[in-house]
């Protein structure tokens, strides 16, 4: 029988365009942004959701997004920060997640679109009863679960993924 590997897709909550001379990667979340990181994070929790892992952008509002998640995730999740995934499409996305070792079970991506909805598109089966959310979009502070039944992440290929769960913020009372 072929192991499982769980994906969450998270994409940065809302930024702030408050300060318009600051550089794309250095613009914090808007406070709306950290409401729905904290929501996110709560419902995580609620429903048993422990990555062992984290890759973060280091991007301030990916960063920020996980300083407003991480007290509901595990004390001992290994965190990275990887500056690859800032601006990175599906294909970079997928051949970092290739390199994650074995081991690790659960792992979330903090990053940004379009490379993150593009990157669940690849790896979810068309025939997924969700897929057709994630056609539609993937906003700010949305996760996507993904289902892999592969043993190494090397094996991530496109259609092998069942979407378990894509939540967005508003949808959480």
């Amino acid at each position: 029988m072929a192991g499982v590997k769980r994906l969450y897709l998270l994409r940065h909550a809302k930024s702030s365009w408050d300060d318009l001379g600051l550089k794309d990667d250095e613009r914090p979340l808007a406070p709306r942004g950290e409401k729905a990181a904290r929501k996110i994070g709560r419902h995580l929790r609620d429903i048993g959701v422990q990555p062992e892992q984290v890759l973060c952008s280091p991007a301030v509002r990916a960063r920020q997004t996980l300083d407003h998640v991480r007290p509901f995730l595990e004390p001992k999740v290994e965190i990275q920060f990887d500056p690859a995934i800032y601006g990175a499409g599906e294909d970079q996305l997928l051949a970092r997640l290739r390199q994650v070792p074995s081991t690790v079970r659960s792992l979330m991506l903090i990053g940004h679109n379009p490379g993150l909805q593009d990157l669940a598109l690849t790896l979810v089966d068309e025939a997924d009863l969700g897929y057709a959310r994630l056609v539609e979009r993937f906003p700010t502070a949305a996760i996507a679960a993904l289902v892999l039944p592969i043993e190494s992440w090397g094996d991530l290929a496109p259609g092998k993924a069942r979407l378990d769960h894509f939540v967005l913020p508003r949808e959480l009372s």
